[in-house]
């Protein structure tokens, strides 16, 4: 069984119910478990303004699929969502991003792990540090100390059922 660790976000159409159905469908999908996954955070938007804020959260799944194959059900689960990519780092239902896949360095033209960009990332490295505060990335360095270190001026906001709008 390898590890693979999941970001999840999403800020469009009741994002933290997004979020929530797709953390117990990770659960679903062939040859893997979730193990374990995150609080649910608010984040300010990367890139585009013009768009709402985000929920994220991050899982750690246990695995018997490869890479690739790991990534497809991911994208697959991201369609079932209604994912739609019009623009980059614009809104979107569901975004669903294999972040680690045990200590494997990948680059191909579909995917790179570790995530390129999950160092810089505070909706990140603040979840992912509250489930695995002692996880080491392939690089060497710790999930805990590149959290603390973020310059990151507004930081996830852990967020609480009762914060949370009512589902319908």
């Amino acid at each position: 069984m390898s590890l693979a660790w999941i970001g999840l976000g999403s800020n469009l159409d009741a994002p933290h119910s997004h979020v929530e159905r797709a953390l117990s469908e990770l659960d679903q999908l062939p040859l893997t478990r979730r193990r374990r996954a995150s609080s649910l955070y608010a984040t300010r938007p990367v890139g585009p303004a013009d768009q709402p804020d985000f929920i994220n959260a991050v899982a750690q799944l246990e695995t018997r699929l490869s890479p690739l194959a790991l990534l497809d059900q991911l994208q697959a689960l991201e369609q079932r969502h209604g994912r739609v990519r019009e623009r980059r780092w614009g809104p979107r239902t569901l975004d669903l991003d294999l972040l680690l896949f045990d200590d494997r360095r990948l680059v191909t033209p579909r995917l790179t792990l570790p995530h390129p960009e999950m160092v810089k990332r505070a909706f990140v490295l603040v979840p992912l540090a509250e489930i695995a505060p002692a996880l080491v990335l392939p690089d060497g360095r710790d999930v805990a100390t590149l959290a603390a270190g973020l310059p990151d001026e507004t930081p996830p906001t852990r967020v609480s059922p009762s914060m949370l709008p009512q589902s319908r």
